[in-house]
């Protein structure tokens, strides 16, 4: 069974930095692309950040780019999201997902086929 546990949010002021873990299990994390997504209130789920299972190649959505960033470890089963100068606008749950190397746009939900549970980042003004 896959599973797929986020931890590492909160609250923070703004200017501040997060970073979030995704611990994964039940699967070969090494061949799984993996990615994050959030969902604010009101709103739909979105795109955030993606990594090849190789960890070579990284994907950011425009408003994330140059502020957060992906990374992985392999050898622990563990995908992280570090994110620096958080705005309010960052506000929601985050989601950590996993895919197969071939699934398709790193930026969709269809690219994914395991999700976590979601953590609350909160982000005040």
């Amino acid at each position: 069974q896959v599973q797929l546990v986020e931890s590492g949010g909160g609250l923070v002021q703004a200017g501040g930095s997060l970073r979030l873990s995704c611990a994964a299990s039940g699967l070969t994390f090494s061949s799984f692309r993996m990615g994050w997504f959030r969902q604010a209130p009101g709103k739909e789920r979105e795109f955030v950040a993606a990594i090849r299972w190789s960890g070579r190649s990284t994907y950011y959505a425009d408003s994330v780019k140059g502020r957060f960033a992906i990374s992985r470890d392999n050898a622990q089963n563990t995908v992280y999201l570090q994110m620096n100068s958080l705005k309010p606008e960052d506000t929601a749950v985050y989601y950590c997902a996993a895919g197969s190397p071939m699934g398709g746009s790193y930026y969709a939900q269809p690219g994914y086929d395991y999700w976590g549970q979601g953590t609350q980042v909160t982000v005040s003004s």
